[in-house]
Order: structure tokens, then C-alpha cells, then sequence
């Protein structure tokens, strides 16, 4: 029903940047919220930004001031710039999103497959 695509991820050393994007494709009205969360091994999945179509947006605590989220809603696409990384952020970062396929349906919660960040000691 609906798919999404990340790419962006990839190797950087500290201090380095990333930008992950996700595109969201299929039976789509309208995309409520969009975001990233990511686990680390041995960890809890935690949630790094969301935006609402809105515009409000809302950040993990770790990575607030470093990390910025912004969405394309013509293109139902989500970017996140990640900047300053830290060897912490070594994660892998899925794309959420919260879709209502028809007016006046329910909404539905979409995982991305995942994307591995990864930043050197």
C-alpha cells in the first residue's frame, strides 16, 4: 500500500555530515507525520525527529542543535541533515511515517527498511 525509500546513509568519521532522505510512494492522501528513529545494537529504538504536516517538529534531546528535519510534501519526501556526528549517532536510522491513504480513513503507521549510519571512533 505505501513503500518507503531510504537512502543517505553511509561510513563518516566525527564531525562529519549525512543527509537522509525517504520518499514515500503508493496510496497516499495525505502524510501526517514524518520521521526518523534509529537502534543501535543492544539498544531501545528511539526517536531522532518527526515532522507534522504542520510544520511542528520534535527532537530527541541527543541530537537537538545537530540534526535538522525538514519534508517536501509535493514530492512526499523527508530529509534529515545530520551535522557534527558523533561516534553515539552509529545507528540504524528508519524512516516512520503516518499515512492517510483516503480522506476520512484511518491512519497507518509505515516502517522504512533501514539505513546504516555509521561513525568512526
Amino acid at each position: 500500500q505505501v513503500q518507503l525509500v531510504e537512502s543517505g546513509g553511509g561510513l563518516v568519521q566525527p564531525g562529519g555530515s549525512l543527509r537522509l532522505s525517504c520518499v514515500a510512494s503508493g496510496t497516499i492522501a495525505s502524510i501526517y507525520t514524518m520521521g526518523w528513529y534509529r537502534q543501535a545494537p543492544g539498544k531501545q529504538r528511539e526517536l531522532v525527529a518527526a515532522v507534522t504536516i504542520g510544520g511542528t517538529e520534535n527532537y530527541g534531546d541527543s541530537v537537538k542543535g545537530r540534526f535538522i528535519i525538514s519534508r517536501d510534501n509535493a514530492k512526499n519526501t523527508v530529509y534529515l541533515q545530520m551535522d557534527s556526528l558523533k561516534p553515539g549517532d552509529t545507528a540504524v536510522y528508519y524512516c516512520n511515517v503516518d499515512v492517510i491513504s483516503s480522506w476520512f480513513g484511518p491512519r497507518r503507521t509505515y516502517w522504512g527498511q533501514g539505513t546504516q549510519v555509521t561513525v568512526s571512533s
